[in-house]
């Protein structure tokens, strides 16, 4: 393995994730689908992809894609989380900012 490649192993490896919670939004419906993530960067290509399979385990998502396509959704950032909390108190917050988002955006929690 080159020198090169062992280094970008290691950056991948050391990099810091954006802990927080998202939002999926339908333009043609109005429609909302709240949901939290540990790697914020991710969570999208995982979403499509399984939209995409036709598997997403949020039924109305699913309907909403397989009516409106790629196309009539898209993906925000709601809020980041502190990367310093502790697991446990990093889990209690996500929850308590997911259902301050949902109230707030009168969404469905995905």
């Amino acid at each position: 393995m080159s020198i090169d490649r062992k280094a970008a192993i290691a950056a991948y490896k050391e990099r810091k994730t954006a802990v927080g919670i998202y939002v999926v939004r339908c333009a043609a419906t109005g429609e909302a689908w709240i949901g939290q993530a540990l790697d914020l960067e991710k969570v999208p290509n995982r979403i499509w992809f399984t939209l995409r399979q036709g598997g997403h385990p949020c039924r109305s998502l699913q309907a909403t894609w397989n009516a409106h396509g790629s196309a009539g959704l898209s993906f925000a950032e709601c809020e980041r989380l502190d990367e310093e909390e502790m697991s446990y108190v990093r889990d209690a917050l996500l929850k308590e900012r997911m259902l301050h988002w949902l109230s707030e955006l009168k969404a469905e929690a995905i």
